[in-house]
């Protein structure tokens, strides 16, 4: 991963040790511009007065958590709105993976983390980013993973090409 050091990155979680196990292993990558919040409302402060190119967020936090601060980001009115968020959690179950997809997270990381992983995270918003969907009840990235030649189901998207 090269050109790491233009990106601008903020992490918001409640636990100061999680912030700094990300933050090092981003330092160690290159971020040179990195930000922290302890929770949703700080990080929507911190949005207001810098612009972030990508987000990591802890699902559980007091005062504002992990989905409000999604929901939040999502429906602002400005470009900031299509910022790659990338959720993490200690409770990976599907639960809780489909509330956050739902809500328009960009990719979700199951703590513990290691540095792999966050850098795996990190470089798929970065360098493989998926279109965003608006629709009536969801603004997000695609939530497809991957297209399937042989699908034979109703095409959806106005981006999808039709079967002749």
């Amino acid at each position: 991963m090269s050109g790491l050091s233009n990106i601008r990155l903020l992490v918001v979680d409640d636990n100061e040790q999680m912030r700094t196990i990300i933050g090092a292993v981003l330092i160690g990558a290159g971020i040179r511009d990195l930000r922290y919040a302890p929770d949703g409302r700080r990080a929507l402060e911190a949005m207001r007065e810098f612009q972030f190119d990508v987000i990591f967020v802890d699902y559980e936090m007091p005062g504002m958590h992990g989905l409000d601060f999604l929901s939040a980001v999502r429906a602002l009115e400005t470009e900031t709105k299509f910022i790659p968020i990338i959720m993490l959690t200690g409770h990976a179950d599907l639960l809780r993976l489909n509330a956050a997809r739902d809500r328009g997270v960009t990719e979700f990381l199951a703590k513990p983390v290691t540095a792999k992983s966050i850098l795996t995270r990190l470089n798929a918003v970065i360098y493989h980013q998926r279109p965003f969907v608006d629709s009536d009840h969801y603004f997000g990235p695609d939530r497809r993973r991957r297209q399937a030649p042989d699908y034979g189901g109703p095409f959806r998207r106005v981006s999808d090409k039709t079967a002749d």
